[in-house]
């Protein structure tokens, strides 16, 4: 599919307008396999077609259809397992101290797209259920992607997708099959784990002190003024206690002075105001 310049600025532009997320312009080739199911539906004969259509804003609907189509939803379940290995072990120690009293851990994963990672951070909880047991681990996810929420609701995968990560034991354990390849998530993750329709440049969600954000793979698509939006954000919804977990490619150096690398977890950070005074009292 040829894409104009004149088209792929508009979509671009639209994307960015309605997301915070930019269209780079090498990732031309997205255009196409997104939209290329879109142009069969409604059956336009070429993207200038489609865009003039989204142009005239007669169709709410086909606006929404394609900004969904060009949102990047890539993700597995334990993608890059050595995250979820380092939240289970100092940080994880850290709030477990913080929150002695109350009993509670809240964990918020941003972009989470349909659903694996949070559900992955549920499964790590469940699968140490005598360390938790009498804790309660409120676990939220977050996406622009209506789409993409609703199917992390439902807790519905493919083989392909629930295979992709999984090894066998924590397949049969956590899943039940449901259909013609069809995997239904147990209901006792489901109830570990929300989802809510959210962009991360605006307020974030309940209950607004995450002792754990994870934002991995998000940021690379915003423009620098989005992300140190985000970040700010971010900063107000984290405990002082808490840590931000990044994607490896992403940091928060340049980016924001609102927090500071971890200097006892490399990968994570904290708040920039907290880890201050913690060197005060040391």
């Amino acid at each position: 599919m040829e894409v104009s310049s004149s088209s792929r600025r508009i979509l671009a532009s639209l994307l960015e307008t309605r997301t915070g997320q930019q269209l780079a312009v090498n990732r031309n080739w997205r255009i196409d396999t997104a939209l290329a199911p879109i142009m069969r539906q409604h059956r336009f004969d070429n993207l200038d077609h489609l865009v003039t259509k989204l142009v005239t804003g007669s169709s709410p609907a086909l606006t929404e259809q394609v900004i969904e189509a060009l949102l990047n939803n890539e993700t597995f379940f334990f993608r890059d397992k050595l995250p979820f290995d380092l939240l289970m072990g100092g940080p994880l120690k850290r709030i477990e101290a913080a929150r002695a009293s109350e009993k509670r851990i809240s964990i918020w994963s941003v972009g989470c797209s349909t659903g694996q990672e949070a559900y992955s951070i549920a499964m790590t909880f469940a699968e140490q259920e005598v360390r938790w047991r009498g804790w309660k681990v409120d676990i939220v996810g977050t996406d622009i992607s209506r789409s993409a929420i609703e199917r992390a609701r439902a807790g519905k995968y493919s083989q392909f997708e629930v295979q992709r990560g999984l090894p066998i034991l924590q397949m049969v354990r956590w899943f039940g099959e449901e259909g013609e390849g069809g995997w239904q998530i147990s209901q006792k993750l489901r109830d570990m784990v929300r989802f809510e329709v959210r962009n991360i440049v605006e307020r974030p969600p309940e209950p607004k002190q995450f002792d754990m954000i994870l934002c991995r793979n998000v940021l690379l698509y915003f423009a620098p003024d989005m992300r140190r939006l985000a970040f700010s954000r971010m900063a107000d919804a984290v405990a002082p206690h808490g840590a931000l977990m990044l994607g490896a490619a992403e940091t928060v150096i340049g980016q924001t002075d609102r927090f500071v690398s971890d200097p006892e977890n490399r990968g994570l950070y904290v708040p920039a105001a907290a880890a201050a005074a913690s060197r005060r009292v040391a």
